[in-house]
């Protein structure tokens, strides 16, 4: 896609952004044309690292792990550190909510399956089960705060749609988040079925840049 109409998008959503009592995300959408995304192997399942992050919505990061691995994951930036025996004590619905909705999840893989035992039921629908924590332990905590998932889910419409930042993070950060959310999305379904591109604001009116 043209930036020069990323851009151009861009600029006419933050001229709507007016005065909110919040900070309004800014998101970027996707129609798609003849894809059946009922079908598994059509269907979007992408983790994505913005290059500029997700501005003032950057995530807290919970890391599952051993005694071993506490001091590392904290100074590498980890806002919570669960231990293997803590685990089930998250199986309830208050803690549960806000692990979903507080932060993104690392966890050594020796871990996986008895996360997915108890707290699996709650986080899989939701897209919040954690990710593997491999290799270096910094990297994939700061890949973590940058990263966006694009999913089908529900009805497997033919449409998705991304947090690329917030209102008050540069056009050109913007812009460059845009890009890449694009361009993996046309690497997964091919340029061709996709219909139309819109951005927006979480308050305002979509519009089209493809």
């Amino acid at each position: 896609m043209d930036k020069k109409k990323i851009t151009e998008g861009m600029q006419k959503v933050l001229e709507e952004k007016g005065k909110r009592k919040f900070k309004q995300s800014v998101e970027i959408i996707f129609n798609f044309r003849s894809i059946d995304f009922s079908k598994s192997e059509n269907r979007l399942n992408l983790d994505i690292v913005l290059p500029k992050g997700k501005g003032a919505k950057s995530p807290k990061i919970a890391v599952v792990g051993d005694e071993g691995i506490c001091k590392e994951v904290k100074n590498a930036g980890a806002d919570l550190i669960i231990l293997p025996m803590e685990i089930v004590s998250y199986a309830v619905k208050d803690k549960l909510t806000i692990l979903a909705n507080e932060y993104s999840i690392l966890a050594q893989p020796n871990q996986m399956s008895i996360i997915a035992k108890n707290l699996g039921q709650y986080l899989g629908p939701r897209g919040k089960l954690p990710k593997p924590l491999i290799g270096n332990v910094k990297e994939a905590i700061e890949k973590a705060k940058k990263s966006v998932r694009i999913a089908s889910k529900g009805k497997y419409l033919p449409t998705a749609q991304a947090f690329i930042g917030t209102e008050d993070m540069p056009i050109n950060d913007l812009v460059d988040n845009a890009e890449v959310v694009y361009d993996s999305i046309k690497n997964k379904t091919t340029e061709g079925n996709i219909k139309s591109v819109y951005l927006k604001l979480t308050m305002s009116k979509p519009v089209k840049i493809a």
